[in-house]
């Protein structure tokens, strides 16, 4: 299992001004951290380190040990704003992690056998390339495995079709939400309808 950590500071100067300075003049990004039993806590911390923490696609998913001026805590991260056009980070939220106690993720979806039913002549769509879940800390997977080798010509997978990791829940299906992932289809235009059409 990696080893995710991120140090940051504790912000006492606060609002839009502020965040903006913030990102300008020291190239920090504000965040706030919440949850847990504890009040939340507005920190910053250096853009260039966050950046080099998504850079591994499995952060988003996974308990980051959060060092805020040498008090260190577990966090996953909860929601981003990014910048519309250069894409960087402009403010994170980050959710406290209490062993023993549920929490709900976004983790993302990996699609595997995607050969057998293109050979086939199918086209995969994917519908969605995260899902929520809910679990544990100690049972956050690092992504949900979609296996499309069996998948057919006309198919939909829904997420009642996937083997949920155990001690892990879709969110949306335990709201009574069977969201399709991906669908198998036909070519949109037939080849030989296209030659039929030329002569």
């Amino acid at each position: 299992m990696n080893d995710f950590t991120l140090n940051a500071e504790v912000r006492s100067d606060l609002g839009k001004g502020a965040s903006r300075r913030l990102r300008r003049l020291a190239s920090l990004v504000p965040a706030v951290v919440y949850g847990g039993d504890k009040a939340p806590e507005s920190i910053s911390m250096l853009a260039k380190e966050i950046a080099k923490l998504l850079e591994n696609d499995a952060a988003y998913s996974h308990v980051i040990e959060l060092n805020v001026g040498g008090t260190k805590q577990n966090v996953i991260i909860k929601a981003l704003q990014r910048h519309p056009a250069k894409g960087h980070v402009l403010h994170a939220d980050f959710v406290r992690v209490v062993a023993g106690q549920k929490l709900t993720a976004i983790v993302p979806v990996h699609f595997v056998g995607e050969a057998a039913p293109i050979k086939k002549g199918g086209e995969i769509s994917h519908v969605t390339s995260e899902i929520e879940v809910s679990c544990l800390p100690k049972d956050l997977p690092e992504f949900i495995e979609v296996d499309l080798a069996n998948a057919e010509i006309g198919d939909i997978i829904h997420l009642s079709d996937l083997k949920a990791p155990k001690g892990v829940e879709f969110v949306a299906l335990a709201h009574g939400d069977d969201k399709a992932v991906a669908n198998v289809h036909a070519p949109r235009v037939a080849p030989e309808a296209e030659e039929g059409a030329a002569e």
